[in-house]
């Protein structure tokens, strides 16, 4: 068996998300939403091979931006290719913005002072991107996409890291052609990035240039 058919995840029930209020594309109320969606009460994990077709559920997924501001104000955001060895299969070839990955039942083993979501949202960091510079780190939004069979059952939480140099290399072989792209040359390229990637930028940066 794969990873993927064994591996159990942190879920929450897409009704739940209805109920707190359902959108489609960008959210920027992250109070209203991840406290009760975090909440122990809500939380399960199932094994992902069983959620990634099953729409009763949304898969709680970090999704990291990397941005840097150069010394013309002009942002630089990291970016790369989803290789086959990515665990989304759906995805794979695809352009992205965002580094993370699946929270995992090991990471509420492993979780001690944080929150498993956060244990699990720092070692998809650590397996993924090898990050030399300092940084501010913030939660900027969630997004959700039913338009596609990957967004139905996932549900992004989105954090922006503002980074001082734009020193973040790719650790695994899978994410390739990496690297910080100036904002405007990336905007001219959306078409080939996953719709997380087109709407978080979209969202967030498209009036920054």
């Amino acid at each position: 068996m794969s990873l993927v058919q064994t591996e159990r995840v942190l879920v929450v029930p897409t009704e739940l998300f209805h109920r707190l209020g359902y959108f489609q594309g960008f959210s920027t109320d992250t109070e209203r939403y991840l406290e009760e969606l975090l909440s122990p009460e809500q939380t399960s994990y199932r094994p992902r091979g069983e959620m990634e077709d099953n729409p009763d559920f949304k898969q709680l997924i970090p999704y990291v931006i990397f941005c840097h501001t150069d010394s013309q104000n002009e942002p630089h955001l990291f970016c790369y290719t989803r290789g086959k060895g990515q665990g989304e299969q759906r995805l794979h070839a695809k352009r992205s913005v965002g580094v993370g990955g699946h929270i995992s039942s090991l990471d509420l083993e492993t979780a001690s002072d944080v929150h498993p979501y956060d244990e699990g949202m720092r070692r998809e960091l650590a397996e993924e991107v090898v990050i030399e510079t300092t940084y501010r780190e913030r939660s900027v939004g969630l997004i959700n996409d039913d338009t596609t069979d990957v967004g139905k059952v996932h549900l992004g939480v989105v954090h922006l890291w503002d980074v001082e140099f734009p020193a973040v290399q790719p650790r695994e072989t899978d994410i390739v052609d990496a690297g910080f792209v100036p904002l405007k040359e990336l905007l001219s390229d959306l078409d080939r990035f996953e719709t997380w990637s087109q709407i978080s930028v979209e969202f967030l940066f498209k009036n920054a240039v």
